[in-house]
C-alpha cells in the first residue's frame, strides 16, 4: 500500500481536502475540532481510480506543530501539497516544499484549494505561476498543479488521476527482513491494551512475534496487527500498520520510540550523514552547533560536527557527524531534517550514511572523506567495501545492516567481491551468509602480521616447537572467534601451521650445531641404554640445561609423557604396540602387566598409561585399560 502526505499552510483546506476524498475528517482530537486546524497527525484511506487503494497521512500546517508534521512526512511515497487559491504561496508552504525537497520526495500533486473562493481567473493565473516558480528547483519540479474545491467537488475526479498517475512506477519498499516501525502514536484501548502505530519500514511483522520497543529496551508479544482497520495476519514494509502489544505498557512508548524484532537494531547517539543547508537559510551553519534532530517519528537536540570544512553557507552540503543528547534508532539511508532550537527554523537535512561510525573522526581527515564519498554516491560494490575497509571484519548480518542493502542484492555483491579478490571469507562454509568476512587490506596486513610474529619468535626461541597460539592472538589484536577462522585459513593456505596449542612457520625444525650435539650425547646414550628407566626431567635438565632438553622434546628426540617423565619415541611406540595387542588379545591391560612387562617402575608405568589416555588411544575402566 503506497502512502500519501498532505503538506502546506494551515487553513489551506488540507483536512477538508481528505475528508472530500476519502469521506473520513482527520481532525480527532477536540482540540483540533474547535480550533479547525491540525495538531496531531491525521490517517485515512482511499481507492483510486484503478482501484488501488492507498493510505492518507495529514499533517499540521501551523509552524508551531512543525515537530508533528515532520513525525509524519518521513515514511511517505507521494504527498498532496496543498495551496489555497485565494491566498497563495505562504511561509509555511515554502517551509513544508523545502523540507519535502530535503527528504527527496519527487512523487506528488500540487493541489490549488477553494477555487470556488476565486472569481479572477487572472489571479489564479498568477498563482499557478508562482507556485511553478516556487516548484522549479525543487524534487517537485515536474509535478502536476491541479485546481479544485473540496466544497463543490470540481476538479476531484482529476486529482484522483494525477494521484494515480504519480504513484505509477513507484520502486517497492525495500525489505531487509528487519522490521522496524517508527511509533508516531500512541495509546490504549480497554480490553486490548497498548497500541502503537506507524508506517512500517525494512521488513514485516506477524502475528505472535516477540517485538522490542527501543530505545528502552523493554518487550512484549504482537497480538493483533491492523492496516487502516483490516485485520492481518502479517503486515509489509510500507503500510500503515496500528500493533496491539501485550506485556509492553503504553507509558513505556513514546512517539518517536522504534518497535523492532529483538537484536536487529542497536541505538545510537552518533551518526555520519551528508548534510545539505537550505539555500534561504537565515543562518550558516559552524562546528559544534546546537541543532534539532527530525527523523523517522523521533525528534531529539543534537551537535552537529563539520567534517572538511570550517562554516557552511546557505545552498552549501558537507559531511558531518551528529551527536545525539538522546539514544535514537536509525539506519543508513535514512532522510532527516535539522532545525534551529532557537528561534524555530529549518535549517536543512540530508541522508545517513553511518549510524554507527567508529569513532569522532579528525574534521580534516582527507581519507575518511573520500570514504564517505563512495559511501554516499558509490555503487553497491564500494559501500560494502568501504564498510569492510573501516570495520575491517564483518558478518553478513552487520553487513547487512551497515549497508541496507536486501539480502539478494548483498549476496551477489559479496560474491563479486569475493571473485575479484577485493574481499576474503575467512570462512569456507558455500552458505555465504553464514560467513565472516574482511577486507583484503586487512588480511594481507593480518597475514604480514603472523608470519612475521613467527618469525621472530623461532628466532629468540629455536629451541622451542612453535609459538602458543594465545601469544600469537594477542599480538595480532584478535578475538577468540575471529583469530581461529583467520588462524585456520591462514593453515589452509599453508602460510604457518597450526597443531594443538602451538603454531609454527611451515619448515621450521629445531636443529642443534655439533657442539651441541656433544653435550646431549651422554644423556641420550642413557636413554638407549634404559629405555624404559631412563633419566626423568629434572635429571635431563641438570645435565644439559633448559634450552637443550626444549631442542630434544621439541625435535621429536624425547617425549615428554608427563611434567616428570621422558622417554624416546621408540620406547614409547614399543610400550604401545604392546599394549595394543595385549588388549587385542586379552581384552584389557593393567598397570602392572605394563610395568612387568618392561621391567620397569610403578612411576614409569603410571606416566606411559595416563600418556595413551590423553592421546586417545586408551581409557581407564577401574584398575584396567580398554582400547579406546
Amino acid at each position: 500500500m503506497h502512502i500519501i502526505g498532505t503538506a502546506g499552510h494551515v487553513d489551506h483546506g488540507k483536512s477538508t481536502l481528505i475528508a472530500a476524498l476519502t469521506g473520513t475528517h482527520p481532525d480527532r482530537l477536540k482540540e483540533e475540532k474547535v480550533r479547525e486546524m491540525t495538531i496531531e497527525l491525521g490517517f485515512a484511506s482511499l481507492s483510486l481510480p484503478n482501484g488501488e487503494e492507498v493510505g492518507i497521512i495529514d499533517v499540521p500546517g501551523h509552524r508551531d506543530f512543525i515537530g508533528n508534521m515532520l513525525a509524519g512526512i518521513g515514511g511517505i511515497d507521494a504527498v498532496l501539497l496543498v495551496v489555497a487559491a485565494d491566498e497563495g504561496v505562504s511561509a509555511q508552504t515554502r517551509e513544508h516544499l523545502s523540507i519535502l525537497d530535503l527528504l527527496e520526495i519527487n512523487r506528488g500533486v500540487i493541489v490549488l484549494t477553494k477555487t470556488d473562493l476565486v472569481d479572477d481567473r487572472e489571479w489564479l493565473e498568477l498563482v499557478e505561476m508562482d507556485v511553478q516558480e516556487l516548484l522549479s528547483r525543487t524534487s517537485l519540479a515536474d509535478a502536476p498543479i491541479v485546481p479544485l474545491s473540496a466544497k463543490t467537488g470540481d476538479g476531484v475526479p482529476e486529482l484522483l488521476l494525477a494521484l494515480q498517475d504519480a504513484l505509477v512506477g513507484l520502486p517497492e519498499r525495500k525489505n531487509l527482513g528487519k522490521p522496524r516501525l517508527p511509533v508516531d502514536r500512541v495509546f490504549t484501548l480497554t480490553g486490548f491494551g497498548t497500541i502503537v502505530t506507524g508506517t512500517l519500514l525494512d521488513g514485516s511483522f506477524a502475528l505472535g512475534e516477540e517485538v522490542v520497543c527501543l530505545p528502552g529496551g523493554k518487550t512484549g508479544r504482537i497480538r493483533g496487527l491492523q492496516n487502516h482497520h483490516h485485520k492481518v495476519q502479517k503486515i509489509d514494509p510500507g503500510y500503515r500498520t496500528a500493533v496491539n502489544i501485550v506485556n509492553l505498557n503504553y507509558r513505556d512508548i513514546t512517539r518517536g520510540d522504534v518497535i523492532a524484532h529483538p537484536r536487529d537494531y542497536k541505538p545510537t547517539q552518533f551518526l555520519d550523514a551528508h548534510f545539505r543547508l537550505l539555500r534561504d537559510s537565515m543562518f550558516a551553519v559552524k562546528h559544534n552547533m546546537q541543532v534539532k534532530m527530525f527523523i523517522g517519528s523521533t525528534e531529539t537536540t543534537a551537535t552537529l560536527r563539520l567534517l572538511g570544512t570550517h562554516r557552511l553557507d546557505p545552498g552549501d552540503t558537507a559531511y558531518i557527524q551528529l551527536r545525539a543528547d538522546n539514544p535514537i534508532v536509525a539506519a543508513r539511508g535514512d532522510r532527516f531534517i535539522l532545525r534551529m532550537p532557537s528561534p524555530s527554523e529549518t535549517l536543512g537535512g540530508g541522508v545517513v550514511l553511518d549510524p554507527h561510525p567508529q569513532s569522532a573522526y579528525k574534521r580534516f581527515n582527507l581519507s575518511n572523506l573520500e570514504r564517505m564519498d563512495k559511501i554516499l554516491s558509490g555503487s553497491a560494490s564500494e559501500l560494502v567495501s568501504q564498510i569492510l575497509e573501516s570495520q575491517k571484519t564483518s558478518s553478513f548480518s552487520n553487513l547487512g545492516t551497515k549497508s541496507a542493502l536486501p539480502k539478494g542484492q548483498l549476496l551477489e555483491v559479496l560474491k563479486e567481491l569475493i571473485d575479484e579478490s577485493q574481499i576474503v571469507s575467512l570462512q569456507p562454509d558455500n552458505d555465504i551468509a553464514k560467513n565472516t568476512f574482511m577486507s583484503r587490506a586487512y588480511w594481507d596486513e593480518l597475514s604480514n602480521k603472523s608470519i612475521n610474529a613467527l618469525n621472530h619468535f623461532h628466532q629468540a626461541y629455536p629451541f622451542k616447537a612453535g609459538m602458543p597460539r594465545e601469544e600469537l592472538k594477542s599480538s595480532l589484536g584478535l578475538s577468540q572467534v575471529i583469530f581461529d577462522l583467520a588462524l585456520s585459513r591462514l593453515a589452509e593456505q599453508g602460510l604457518l601451521v597450526a597443531r594443538g596449542s602451538l603454531v609454527w612457520a611451515p619448515g621450521h625444525i629445531v636443529v642443534l650445531t655439533p657442539a651441541q650435539e656433544a653435550t646431549v650425547a651422554p644423556i641420550l646414550a642413557d636413554f638407549s641404554a634404559n629405555p624404559f628407566t631412563p633419566p626423568d626431567i629434572n635429571q635431563v635438565h641438570l645435565a644439559i640445561g633448559a634450552d637443550l632438553l626444549e631442542g630434544l622434546i621439541s625435535s621429536g628426540r624425547l617425549v615428554a609423557v608427563s611434567d616428570t617423565v621422558l622417554f624416546t619415541p621408540t620406547a614409547i611406540a614399543e610400550m604401545q604396540t604392546w599394549v595394543h595387542d595385549t588388549i587385542q588379545s586379552d581384552g584389557s591391560v593393567s598397570l602392572a602387566q605394563l610395568r612387568d612387562q618392561f621391567n620397569t617402575t610403578r612411576k614409569y608405568a603410571t606416566a606411559a598409561l595416563e600418556y595413551f589416555d590423553s592421546i586417545g588411544f586408551t581409557y581407564r575402566k577401574g584398575d584396567v585399560r580398554g582400547l579406546r
